[in-house]
């Protein structure tokens, strides 16, 4: 359906960055109206440039923060007459040990991830009611199988997916789809800029982004996925086998998972 985002009003959260910014980029050429934030005004406004003469409404906004969400749907409502598509895609990660991280660097990663969510969800959940659209959770591997290092992440990732499972029920007679997506890794941001043990932004990734999924190609296929309403998506090779690995087998994906992630006692990705 090559027309399916013409005219269609599409919310993107953190879309300045990563996968976020491909999805803009994405739905623009496909002809739909979006509307994105971000905490970064100078990157907001590259994007603004870069999408000169083409309807992109952008604020900034932490999606953390419950009144920047109320700011920011209630903005793009006034600025369209409503909203077809919401993707939740801004999130933050972590890496460190649970006996290392300050408690408060949990609570940020889940602020951001799961009721930045919540927020945006619960705020532009009537407009999407009345157009019969789509709300979409940008997830992650992390939320079906925890990962060491990123024990906040993954419990922010769990929640995401709980929610947005128990919205789709709730929703199943409404003509809305809930769907949520988990990319594996895919090149990004997000590492470079996750939380230290000290909440500090850890600067380079200890992951080889050569070998991951680009993150316009993720895009690409959460668009498809999202035409076609589905459930579910997960992405990757690498992901799929480790959600079907701990769903059948997870004993073993325990031992595989600490494998991947530690080399003689010491996390190392």
């Amino acid at each position: 359906m090559p027309d399916f985002f013409n005219n269609k009003v599409v919310v993107v959260t953190g879309g300045s960055d990563g996968i976020g910014k491909a999805l803009v980029d994405a739905l623009l050429l496909q002809g739909a109206k979006v509307a994105t934030c971000g905490r970064n005004q100078d990157k907001l406004y590259d994007l603004q440039i870069r999408h000169s003469g083409r309807p992109l409404h952008t604020i900034v906004a932490d999606v953390s923060n419950e009144n920047d969400c109320r700011n920011f749907i209630e903005s793009t409502i006034s600025f369209y007459g409503g909203i077809d598509v919401l993707i939740n895609n801004a999130g933050i990660s972590m890496r460190s040990l649970l006996k290392d991280a300050d408690s408060e660097v949990i609570r940020k990663v889940m602020e951001t991830n799961f009721f930045g969510t919540v927020y945006n969800t619960k705020m532009a959940l009537d407009s999407i009611i009345a157009r019969k659209g789509t709300i979409v959770g940008v997830s992650s591997i992390a939320g079906f199988r925890g990962l060491p290092g990123r024990s906040g992440y993954s419990a922010s990732k769990f929640a995401v997916n709980g929610f947005l499972e128990a919205l789709r029920t709730e929703l199943s007679d409404s003509g809305v789809n809930v769907m949520w997506v988990c990319p594996g890794f895919t090149t990004s941001n997000i590492r470079n800029a996750a939380l230290n043990s000290k909440g500090k932004a850890q600067g380079e990734s200890p992951m080889d982004e050569g070998k991951m999924m680009a993150s316009n190609v993720c895009a690409r296929h959460i668009l498809r996925a999202i035409e076609k309403r589905k459930r579910s998506l997960v992405l990757t090779f690498n992901g799929k086998r480790t959600v079907f690995m701990n769903k059948l087998f997870p004993g073993l994906a325990d031992k595989l998972v600490k494998k991947f992630f530690f080399k003689q006692g010491v996390l190392v990705r």
